[in-house]
């Protein structure tokens, strides 16, 4: 129970910088959205140690196992757009499987890339 309670804790820190980034983002008329703003700046935290990786660790990967969930409002608000669908879903279903591919693929080759370099620091 103490781990819920934790991950909670830490769910609701990281909403809470999220819409702090929102906010920013708006407030300075920033080209980047909030969210990726809040990532960027979450990652260079973390990377100079000034958030700790525990400090949101259970919350963040609560977050991420759940991570489909989050997808299901905007699947569902497709269905206000079925017209369209109908008269350009090919094109729509050609992009999506196109970048699709260009994403794993990245992706993966970055993985590879990653892997290589830290067996070559070990070894």
């Amino acid at each position: 129970m103490k781990k819920v309670g934790l991950a909670a804790i830490q769910i609701a820190i990281l909403m809470g910088f999220s819409e702090l980034m929102n906010r920013l983002a708006v407030w300075t008329h920033f080209p980047l959205p909030g969210s990726i703003l809040g990532i960027l700046v979450l990652f260079l935290l973390l990377q100079f140690r000034i958030v700790k990786l525990e400090w949101i660790e259970l919350g963040a990967t609560w977050l991420l196992a759940e991570l489909l969930l989050f997808f299901i409002p905007a699947a569902v608000g497709v269905m206000n757009y079925i017209p369209m669908l109908e008269q350009d879903g090919i094109r729509i279903f050609a992009v999506v499987i196109l970048s699709t591919l260009i994403v794993m693929t990245s992706s993966g080759l970055l993985a590879g890339v990653l892997s290589k370099r830290k067996e070559s620091r070990l070894s």
